[in-house]
C-alpha cells in the first residue's frame, strides 16, 4: 500500500507533465500560439509567486503531518512546513493550461483526474494536509485569471462563429 501511495503522490507527476507537454506543444492552434503561450507563462508565474508570498507570510502549521505523528513520510517532500502543496499547484496549473490552450476536454479531464489523485496521494502519504493541497489548487485557479481576458476577446467570437454554422 505504501508503494501505491508513493506512486500516486509522486509518480503521477510524470504522466501529468508528459501529457501536458504533448498537448501544449502539439495541440495548440498555430495562429494563436504566441498569445496562448504568453498567458500560460504568466499564469504559471502568477500562481507560483502568489503561493510563495502567502506561504512566506502565513503557515497554518509548523510541522507536516508525518512529523506530527512521528512516522516516515510516504512521499518526497521539501524541508518546509508544506503550505501550499507545490505538487498540486503545478498539476492544477498544467491542467488549466491545457484546457485553456487546447479546449480539449479529453486531455483536461484526464489531467484533472490525475491532479485529484496526486492531491489525495499527498494527503495519504502524510506530507500534506487537505488544506495544503486545496490551497495549491486554489493558487493554480488564481493564476488562471490570465486566461479570462483572452477568453472574452479572442475565444468568445470564435465560439460564436462556430455556433452560427
Amino acid at each position: 500500500m505504501e508503494t501505491l501511495i508513493r506512486l500516486i503522490a509522486d509518480g503521477m507527476m510524470l504522466p501529468i507533465v508528459l501529457l501536458a507537454a504533448y498537448a501544449l506543444l502539439m495541440r495548440v492552434p498555430g495562429a494563436h500560439r504566441y498569445d496562448i503561450y504568453t498567458r500560460v507563462l504568466m499564469a504559471g508565474i502568477t500562481s507560483y509567486m502568489l503561493a510563495k508570498f502567502v506561504s512566506a507570510v502565513w503557515q497554518p502549521q509548523e510541522l507536516r503531518p508525518f512529523e506530527q505523528l512521528g512516522v516516515q513520510a510516504g512521499a518526497a517532500y521539501l524541508d518546509n512546513p508544506g503550505f501550499p502543496s507545490d505538487h498540486t499547484l503545478f498539476a492544477g496549473f498544467l491542467t488549466l493550461a491545457v484546457w485553456f490552450a487546447t479546449r480539449n476536454s479529453k486531455y483536461a479531464v484526464i489531467l484533472a483526474v490525475m491532479t485529484v489523485l496526486v492531491a489525495i496521494g499527498r494527503v495519504l502519504a502524510q506530507v500534506h494536509t487537505p488544506l495544503d493541497v486545496m490551497a495549491g489548487l486554489g493558487f493554480a485557479v488564481l493564476g488562471a485569471a490570465w486566461y479570462l481576458p483572452y477568453a472574452k476577446t479572442k475565444l468568445a467570437p470564435r465560439l460564436a462563429k462556430k455556433a452560427k454554422k
